[in-house]
Order: structure tokens, then C-alpha cells, then sequence
């Protein structure tokens, strides 16, 4: 099956796995922010200048964990977006949102009491940074360690109340019901992922790759599937922005001590403009 084929199959199948994005004009993709809300509203300020008609939008996911600001950061996500399909020719799907490992894992926690070993889930997860995204809606450490040692009832009981939580947030479950997997331009050019993906496998089979990459994506060497670039925003190096002849990093180390990016890419491919907050 060809790269055309096999995306129009996938997106017909289901279609909130996949977006697609206009080719021929200008997609701002914004790295992993890892609740860095200063960081995203001063990057937001620029945006709103930068921004010319018939750009796209693209967030590449990571919104939750590690900074603390994670409520306020899914709130200015909301409000930019607001301000962004207000101006006059915006198209509602001009603005897009991938799932992160961030918000990954949160949905995998929303889910713990059916998790075989529950207590070495969460401290994996809390090694990753979900400690202050379960903080930011209410939760406790030391009673998510009480409930997994009193049982599957009492964790239940919690996981539901995390969710209602964060139903109180006006917006914040809806978005995290509409993020995609991954977003492609219509004319075969680029394709934007969270953290990259496993190069031996097609685009409908990545599943967990789109989150946590694939040691083969830096050394990709040719294109993928027939696109010329693929963009990912999360790099667990941090490196910054980095570019291969078919690949694009833009990962700073926002929410890790670093800045956060945001990269301008042109009809051709090519990044025209570089922002950072």
C-alpha cells in the first residue's frame, strides 16, 4: 500500500487518530511545553503578531507534568485558541493539538485500578514527571499509595475523582478528548508527531512510538512513508532544535530548565522563522 493509500485508509477508519493540515502554506508546530504557562503565553504574545492569514497551527503535546503551572497552561491553550479562530478566515481545524507522552500517561493513570501492578506504574509515571499534573487536579501522593495498598475500590474511587476534577476545569477534558496522534500536510510533505516514531513501521502501526520515539528516528536517512520531513517536539535529550536531511527536533527543555519553541515551516518545507519564550 502506498503512503497515499495507507494515510486515506487509517484517517477513514478512524478519524480522530489523524489531521490533516493544508499543504502549500505556512504551519507554526510548537514543541512540548511540560507546564511551562509563562513560557507558552509569552510564546502566545509572538504568535499573535507572527501569525499571518491562512497559517496553521500545530501543538506538538507534552501540555501537562513537570512545570506546576498545568492548569494554567491548558487554560491558555484554550484561550489562544479562542483568539486564534476569531480572526476573520480561520478555519476551526487550522489549529491542532497531538497527544504528548504528558498527556499519555495522565489518560493511563485516569485508568490505574486495571493496571496489573498499579504501584510500579505510578512510580514509573512519577519518574516521567506526572507528580504536578496529579497535584494541579487535586490528587494526593501519599493517597494514591494508601488506595493501591487498600485495593482496587479505593483506587477506583480515586481515579474518579481525578476526573471529575478535572471536568470542573471548563474545557480541559474536552481537549484532552480531541488530540490527535499525529498531523500530515494533504500534499505529502510534512508530517508532525509528538516525539518521532519507529521508522520500520506504517503510520497506522506506530502506537506507542508517536510518544516515545524510536531509537531509529535520528538516523533516518531517506523519507518516511514518502513524506520530505517529519517534525516531532519532544526529544528526551533536549537538544534544541536540530535538523537532518528528513527530520526536525524542536524540543528546548521547556518545563526542564530550558526554553520553549516554536518553528515557522514554509510551503517547501523549510523553517522561515524561529521563536522562543
Amino acid at each position: 500500500m502506498n503512503a497515499e493509500a495507507e494515510r486515506s485508509a487509517t484517517t477513514q477508519s478512524d478519524p480522530n487518530v489523524f489531521a490533516t493540515l493544508r499543504g502549500g502554506g505556512r504551519i507554526w508546530a510548537i514543541a512540548a511545553i511540560r507546564g511551562e504557562h509563562a513560557r507558552l503565553r509569552s510564546l502566545h504574545a509572538r504568535l499573535a503578531v507572527e501569525c499571518k492569514p491562512g497559517d496553521q497551527i500545530v501543538y506538538l503535546g507534552d501540555y501537562l507534568g513537570y512545570g506546576r503551572a498545568v492548569i494554567e497552561t491548558v487554560d491558555e491553550l484554550l484561550t489562544f485558541r479562542r483568539r486564534f479562530i476569531a480572526r476573520p478566515g480561520v478555519e476551526l481545524d487550522d489549529i491542532v493539538y497531538l497527544r504528548g507522552a504528558q498527556e499519555e500517561m495522565w489518560q493511563k493513570l485516569l485508568q490505574l485500578q486495571f493496571a496489573p501492578n498499579p504501584a510500579e506504574v505510578l512510580r514509573w509515571m512519577v519518574d516521567h514527571g506526572i507528580a504536578t499534573t496529579i497535584t494541579a487536579y487535586g490528587g494526593g501522593m501519599d493517597e494514591v499509595q494508601t488506595c493501591i495498598k487498600d485495593g482496587i475500590l479505593a483506587l477506583t474511587r480515586w481515579t474518579s475523582q481525578l476526573r471529575q476534577n478535572m471536568r470542573a476545569y471548563d474545557g480541559h477534558t474536552t481537549l484532552m478528548s480531541v488530540l490527535k496522534h499525529a498531523a500530515f500536510t494533504d500534499d505529502n510533505l510534512l508530517l508532525f508527531t509528538h516525539a518521532g516514531l519507529d521508522p520500520t513501521r506504517p503510520l497506522s502501526a506506530q502506537v506507542d512510538a508517536f510518544w516515545w520515539g524510536s531509537s531509529g528516528f535520528a538516523d533516518l536517512a531517506e523519507p518516511y512513508s514518502g513524506f520530505k520531513l517529519v517534525v516531532r517536539g519532544s526529544d528526551r535529550l533536549h537538544r534544541g532544535v536540530v535538523l537532518g536531511p528528513h527530520i526536525a527536533t524542536l524540543d528546548s527543555g521547556s518545563g526542564m530548565g530550558g526554553s520553549l519553541t516554536a518553528a515557522c515551516f514554509g510551503s517547501d518545507g523549510n523553517i522561515l522563522q524561529l521563536l522562543e519564550a
